[in-house]
């Protein structure tokens, strides 16, 4: 009868104990790239509703009303996106990254 010396048992069990540790790290970093994309997708729509929403605003700002206003209007709206989004948005993030989980097969546990 042929059986395992408890060394070969033992490094048997770790190397499963290891392969699991792998998996595990990497479902979390698959949730943590999920998290960020979802995150990224909700901070692009709500740039794109920010930039609609300044779309007919002209004024005298502190570049004037002409190119250079419409410029630094991108980038504030971009900046109130990613703001918005990080700071919990309006829920489109969680929905889409339940989504992401779904179709890859995961659970959000």
């Amino acid at each position: 009868m042929t059986g395992l010396a408890t060394s070969e048992l033992g490094l048997s069990l770790t190397s499963v104990g290891d392969a699991k540790d792998a998996q595990a790290q990497a479902a979390l970093k698959f949730k943590s790239n999920a998290k960020a994309a979802a995150r990224d997708f909700e901070a692009m729509f709500l740039n794109s509703m920010f930039q609609q929403m300044f779309t007919s605003i002209d004024g005298d700002g502190p570049f004037g009303g002409k190119g250079a206003l419409k410029v630094w209007r991108s980038f504030l709206t971009d900046q109130y996106a990613k703001m918005f989004a990080k700071n919990g948005g309006i829920g489109i993030a969680s929905h889409v990254y339940a989504e992401l989980l779904k179709q890859q097969g995961a659970s959000a546990s």
